[in-house]
């Protein structure tokens, strides 16, 4: 019988959101950046981010992320814009970068590829590192990648319908399809050593088509390192201190709080009791975390992305990991997608989704107010 202990993890999130005007049309949001704490412009125009400190509960977490969206909002609000909580724009229309080194080196080596990135907005789960768990953790957060369905938000690209986690798919198969390696999901890792010489390999496989771009080493060195230069969805960050998990998309923020606390949950469980490999189901119970083969795991993430919970393995396995399906109503639900969406269709949804934004908020504050 294990003894658990009684300190918590602290965890936090970023989280991207489409910044629209009153008509719906994506537009830059640089007079929100000082509504908040935390609040900062992201390498697409139209993308704002907001981040929380590291929190001790999900209660902290989620006074400090609504309190902080609230004020960006108040501000959004007086100038006649909105905060869209989707994972793409929905229609096909231009993004633009803002200038910046580090976005041209992408740019130049993912070549048209890139195009796909821009369209992307998501939500990154920070959770605190256990000394000489971490690796426990980094795994079990792999074996937790398929519950990215739990917060689909988006199933356009461009209009077109490309999957109930459009988001996820951009990403893992599509913009990174000349650099896999750099996008998907890494296999279970058996030590830190381990870890570093991956990221060592990755970051020059990363340098290498760079300088084959005809950008210079010394460029690329001097907008990443090996930790800032992958995008793979689980990683350990050792500037943080944390195990950073990048697989959902933007949501509502009671859905995020939602999702993290699920996590967590999983994450002490993992620091109590440890984690072990196990076959093809996977397991959460008070005496044991088992994980399934890595295999298993990648099955259920291309269902999570390709049906999300309308996909009974995936719920099932979710369930069986601890987390409350039912508890759950992904946004991408909520789509007719077997139609494209025309620009005028895209600029009504991103309205009526940046109200549902609006009123999660409003119904977080009346909620404090009690």
């Amino acid at each position: 019988m294990s003894t658990k202990r009684t300190t918590t993890t602290r965890r936090s999130i970023e989280v991207e959101y489409w910044v629209i005007d009153d008509d719906g049309r994506l537009t830059d949001p640089n007079a929100l950046v000082d509504a908040a704490a935390g609040v900062e412009r992201e390498f697409v125009r139209p993308l704002l981010e907001i981040k929380t400190t590291p929190c001790g509960s999900t209660a902290e977490l989620r006074t400090e992320l609504f309190d902080r969206i609230g004020r960006v909002l108040d501000r959004a609000d007086d100038l006649g814009m909105g905060l869209v909580p989707l994972s793409t724009p929905i229609a096909a229309e231009t993004v633009r970068d803002r200038p910046c080194d580090r976005t041209d080196v992408q740019d130049r080596v993912l070549g048209a590829d890139f195009e796909y990135v821009r369209h992307c907005a998501g939500t990154h789960v920070h959770v605190e590192q256990d000394p000489g768990g971490e690796i426990d953790q980094l795994n079990a957060l792999t074996a937790l990648d398929p519950a990215l369905a739990l917060v689909n938000s988006s199933p356009y690209y461009r209009g077109e319908r490309l999957a109930d986690g459009a988001r996820s798919k951009l990403y893992r198969r599509l913009a990174y399809e000349r650099l896999p390696h750099q996008g998907r999901l890494w296999r279970y890792t058996t030590d830190t050593d381990e870890w570093t010489r991956r990221l060592e390999r990755r970051y020059e496989e990363f340098v290498t088509a760079a300088m084959d771009a005809g950008v210079e080493r010394r460029t690329v060195e001097s907008c990443f390192d090996p930790e800032s230069a992958v995008w793979t969805p689980v990683q350990l960050r050792e500037e943080f201190g944390t195990v950073e998990w990048r697989s959902p998309d933007a949501a509502l923020p009671s859905q995020v709080v939602r999702l993290v606390d699920g996590v967590v949950d999983v994450v002490e469980a993992v620091r109590d009791v440890g984690v072990r490999i196990g076959d093809r189901t996977g397991t959460l119970t008070d005496e044991a975390v088992v994980i399934p083969a890595f295999d298993a795991v990648l099955g259920y993430v291309d269902a999570a992305m390709r049906e999300g919970l309308d996909n009974d393995a995936v719920r099932s396995y979710l369930g069986r990991m601890g987390f409350d399906v039912t508890a759950f109503d992904p946004l991408s639900r909520g789509f007719d997608a077997t139609e494209p969406v025309s620009p005028e269709q895209a600029r009504r949804l991103r309205l009526d989704y940046a109200e549902r934004l609006a009123s999660d908020v409003r119904h977080a504050r009346s909620l404090n107010a009690d």
